[in-house]
Parts: structure tokens; C-alpha cells; sequence
């Protein structure tokens, strides 16, 4: 029996023939090239964060930086000329940024201000230019959160206990004697988990119970409490 074939214009085509040229087709496929981008950047209020570009497109001339979402002449931050080495500053230069060797644009001692959008023109010569913008967020340092219960003693099987964590931080997390708490039908987080409720209370929820307060750059654990069993 002769190979299996398929048709085409030009008549027949042996399957090994075809599975051939789509190897070799696939081989020879030149890879996709990384999208230039300004890579999104998260700092700590009082800082000092540069907003890096990947993937810069070769021979590049200069690099314009904007704030907000838009190149546009009155929220131009600053212009650097590769070859001349030189800024020149825009109106919407604070004093606090500079633009440099690879386009990266630095800013020093961030404030939550500084939060909100950035936008970069390049250069490429014969006046062609392309135009990117990312985001930076700027949080404060999280403070150590204040843990408050009710009914830190509690009676086996009747008791209910109360954690409540006070933060302003953006997440919160609950520890068990050091450990991640494992929540269950008896252990309940309130919505925003800001407050932790065990009912009832049994032997095994003796312990040490905290709170941890994060952001995307910063986290602070409360002080333990104890929770214990009394004895009727």
C-alpha cells in the first residue's frame, strides 16, 4: 500500500513530504520580539525608584519622559539627548527626577503624590518615535497594627472570642502561634478581615494569636495575645 497523500493545486503531496516543510517551516520561524514597555513599579514613600524600559528599541536618539498619560508639551518632565549627553528640563520637572544612561527615569524620595501614570517618547531618528507609559504606586511604610480581643479567656465549648485588628495597610493576614491561621465552621474572618471570631472556643485555639499588616512594600506584625481556657 503506497503512502497516504494529500491534494493541492498542483496534484498530490506525500504526507512526509508535508510534515517536512512544516518542521522546516517551524525551525526556520524567527522568534517574536519582546514588546518595549515601561516596566510597572511599586516603592515605599521617602524612597528613591528609577521607571525602567524593557525591551528599548535599538539606535535610540532620546528619550522624552512625561507625567499622566499623555506626551504632551506641558507635562514633559525632562529630554535627554544620547549622543549630546544632555537634559533639558520641562514644566513638570519637581527637581527630584532625572533621566538616565539606559531612558530609566529616577525619582528621589517618592511621595504618595508621585503615585499615578508615566509616559516615555523614543526617539529612533528621522523622526520617528515611539510612545509608552506605566504606572508607578508609591505606599507608605505599614505601622505596627493594634490587636484588641474580647474574651481572651474563655470557658471550653461556650465561650466566644473576638480578635480585632486596627490598620490602615491594604491586606491583612492572621498568625496562630507563629503559624499561618487555618480558618474553619469555628474560626471566622469578617469581610475585610480585620477581625477574627472563634465560636465556640475549644482546648486546641490555646494560644498566641497576631495580626500582619502588608502592602505591595511593606508589612509590621502586631503584638501577641493569648488566648486562654478557664475552668468553671
Amino acid at each position: 500500500m503506497g503512502s497516504p497523500s494529500v491534494s493541492t493545486h498542483r496534484g498530490l503531496v506525500p504526507w512526509q513530504g508535508l510534515l517536512l516543510v512544516v518542521s522546516i517551516l517551524n525551525y526556520w520561524c524567527p522568534p517574536t520580539t519582546a514588546q518595549f514597555a515601561v516596566v510597572p513599579t511599586n516603592a515605599a514613600e521617602g524612597t528613591n525608584v528609577s521607571l525602567r524600559l524593557h525591551n528599548t528599541p535599538p539606535d535610540v536618539i532620546g528619550f522624552v519622559w512625561y507625567r499622566g498619560e499623555r506626551a504632551k508639551p506641558y507635562n514633559k518632565i525632562a529630554t535627554f539627548d544620547v549622543n549630546q549627553k544632555t537634559h533639558v528640563r520641562g514644566p513638570a520637572y519637581s527637581g527630584r527626577e532625572e533621566i538616565i544612561y539606559d531612558g530609566s527615569l529616577m525619582l528621589t524620595n517618592v511621595t504618595l503624590n508621585d503615585t499615578g501614570n508615566y509616559t516615555v517618547a523614543v526617539y529612533l531618528g528621522g523622526s520617528v518615535k515611539e510612545v509608552r507609559f506605566g504606572q508607578l504606586h508609591v505606599y507608605e511604610l505599614v505601622k505596627r497594627p493594634i490587636l484588641l480581643a474580647t474574651n481572651i479567656t474563655s470557658t471550653e465549648e461556650k465561650g466566644v472570642a473576638i480578635f480585632i485588628c486596627h490598620t490602615n495597610a491594604l491586606s491583612i493576614q492572621w498568625l496562630f502561634n507563629g503559624m499561618n491561621l487555618q480558618l474553619s465552621e469555628r474560626k471566622k474572618l469578617s469581610e475585610d478581615h480585620s477581625s477574627l471570631t472563634i465560636d465556640p472556643v475549644q482546648r486546641e485555639d490555646v494560644g498566641l494569636y497576631r495580626c500582619r499588616a502588608s502592602n505591595p512594600v511593606s508589612y509590621a506584625d502586631s503584638w501577641d495575645l493569648e488566648l486562654h481556657l478557664s475552668h468553671e
